[in-house]
């Protein structure tokens, strides 16, 4: 059977638009079919699109053409509808629908096409397995739920273009097929058939470019720019992401700082009408480790973890003593309230903790009086007395000890930290916290390499009053870096810029990067450098995590419209795919066979 032609039919409204305020006008709606309902004589369909659903009614005393059409209609069916907004019967209004004091009475009803039966309702309640939603993506997307999420991505990439504007910023597009520079993480390469056995690199960020765009004068650029990165995944990465991506000259990192949040103020204020409170708090980098044990603290909750080294030292726990002896920590969480756990929960948080390295996780209950533990013996009432009043404890807290080097105790006991946050429901997805972390390390190093690595990357500048330390004691030269943590997530992250060639000459000596290889790598920005790079700095704000946390999704994909799968596969195109072998003679591309 053919599908009716649109022919003049013109749509006048969307179906989640109307309201009562339009009831007598004639009006014309499209969409889809959400469900259809046989009263007897009386066929009622839900018709859908973007901005909502409005109840179509077909009476055969009106017209019988449209009623007999009405009964061929199936869920996903594509109509066209025009007729009279009306009020509906009394008793029918359905308060929980934007349009539910409305219905359309049908003079005219076209199916403008057909569908077989869906692999899915297409609603905000069905269970659906994740790899079928992806599969039938296009289905996925017709779901409110994740429409509503594209609509907001919207909005706020239009808010960001607003904002940026009016500061004077300029919107310019950097290269996609660019130079391998593996530093971080691995690159997504792309043979050159012109340059037979050369290759592009796909961009992990603009970083470079939008450093020569400063040297080039154009004084404050931003972008909404894709980038790629070959890397392990996980529910908040995807091998592609989306970066608002920005730079500014003659700044220091406050005034960036400054910039950025007013313009995350206007996309809180824009997606979800909250108005934040700014300046935002800051915290450096060894404040952070040291409260909170990691670097992206979630501030929604306390539960600030205590340094009790000095403490213990001389306590006959000898775990806590040798550990304080050999230059450790030992560090300690009162999670209130939290003696209720019961030992099978206590094992539970001592496997997490091991995750990250750690031997194990001491647990002290506090009752009436005492410490219920088995590490309870190896204290003296003084001892007990001084780390009760230095840990807070009331009876019904739980204790939990860490000991072991700085790094794994901070981290290990502040991911557990996170973790009883969320098990606790202190990470309340309504409640919003920022800081920005600042002073990180300019340099790591990595014992496998033997060398210093860029905690950010290479051209980080560093604190002026730490420069002398590049050649006297690198390892504790800060840099001028900045995190804004949102909730415990990494939203944003950027840094004062190297513009003196010297140093960033000197920057690449300490990461091993020999002269040769900084000009194979990098010449082109050290050539830009000696003509008159300006002072500049900058920030990228990973999009999708950001509308992860305004749409309160648990998953990245759930804000990108076609994503990939956490083995970066997208299950709709079924890519990446083999090509034929003509293909890749053309590339210069020879495919190693695998050995049986």
């Amino acid at each position: 059977m053919l599908n009716d032609k649109l022919g003049n039919l013109v749509r006048t409204h969307r179906c989640g638009d109307l309201t009562a305020e339009q009831i007598g006008q004639d009006i014309c709606v499209m969409g889809w079919v959400q469900r259809r309902r046989d009263h007897g004589g009386l066929i009622f369909i839900d018709l859908r699109d973007r901005e909502g659903i409005i109840q179509l009614a077909l009476d055969p005393d009106r017209d019988l053409a449209s009623h007999q059409k009405a009964e061929q209609v199936r869920n996903e069916y594509v109509l066209a509808a025009r007729g009279k907004v009306s009020p509906r019967p009394e008793g029918t209004v359905n308060p929980k629908m934007k349009t539910g004091e409305i219905e359309i009475e049908i003079s005219e009803l076209l199916i403008l096409n057909r569908s077989e039966t869906p692999p899915f309702m297409v609603d905000e309640f069905t269970e659906v397995a994740e790899n079928i939603r992806l599969k039938y993506r296009y289905l996925d997307l017709r779901r409110p739920a994740l429409q509503r999420n594209m609509m907001m991505r919207h909005l706020v990439a239009k808010t960001v273009r607003n904002y940026f504007d009016e500061q004077g910023f300029i919107e310019i597009e950097t290269p996609v097929l660019t130079k391998s520079t593996p530093e971080g993480a691995r690159d997504y390469l792309v043979p050159s058939r012109v340059n037979t056995g050369n290759f592009y690199a796909l961009p992990q960020s603009p970083q470079l470019f939008k450093q020569l765009l400063m040297v080039s004068g154009f004084d404050r650029y931003f972008q909404i720019v894709k980038c790629f990165r070959d890397e392990d995944l996980r529910a908040d990465r995807q091998p592609e992401f989306t970066q608002l991506d920005c730079e500014m000259s003659f700044v220091n990192r406050g005034q960036v700082m400054d910039i950025m949040e007013g313009m995350i103020a206007k996309v809180f204020k824009a997606a979800l009408g909250v108005e934040l409170s700014l300046p935002m708090p800051r915290l450096t980098y060894a404040e952070a480790l040291d409260r909170f044990g990691v670097d992206n603290p979630d501030l929604r909750f306390d539960m600030e973890l205590i340094d009790i080294t000095r403490e213990v030292a001389d306590s006959q726990f000898k775990v806590f003593a040798s550990v304080a002896a050999d230059g450790g920590l030992v560090k300690a969480l009162n999670v209130k309230g939290g003696a209720t756990f019961s030992r099978k929960d206590l094992d539970g948080f001592t496997d997490f903790v091991k995750i990250y390295g750690a031997k194990g996780l001491a647990w002290v209950k506090v009752k009436e009086g005492e410490w219920q533990s088995p590490i309870a013996k190896f204290f003296t009432a003084d001892e007990l007395s001084v780390l009760n009043e230095k840990l807070d404890a009331e009876v019904g807290d739980l204790l939990l000890f860490m000991a072991d080097s700085a790094s794994i105790a901070n981290e290990a006991l502040g991911r557990l930290r996170g973790h009883l946050g969320e098990k606790l429901g202190f990470a309340d997805k309504n409640v919003f916290k920022f800081t920005w972390v600042t002073d990180f390390p300019l340099l790591e190093w990595d014992g496998e390499q033997r060398r210093h690595v860029a905690v950010h990357h290479p051209f980080t500048a560093p604190l002026e009053e730490d420069i002398p330390l590049l050649d006297t004691d690198p390892g504790k030269a800060r840099a001028q870096a900045y995190d804004l943590v949102l909730n415990g997530s990494e939203i944003g992250g950027g840094s004062i810029r190297i513009h003196d060639q010297s140093v960033q000459s000197r920057m690449f000596e300490l990461l091993g990067i020999g002269e040769e290889e900084a000009r194979e790598k990098f010449g082109f920005l050290l050539d830009a450098l000696i003509f008159g790079a300006p002072p500049h700095g900058g920030i990228a704000f990973g999009l999708d995590r950001l509308m992860m946390i305004l749409t309160g999704s648990d998953s990245i994909r759930d804000v990108i419209a076609f994503p990939k799968t956490q083995k970066a596969t997208c299950l709709l195109s079924e890519a990446p795919n083999h090509v034929d072998d003509k293909q890749l003679q053309e590339l210069g591309v020879r495919l190693r066979t695998k050995q049986q």
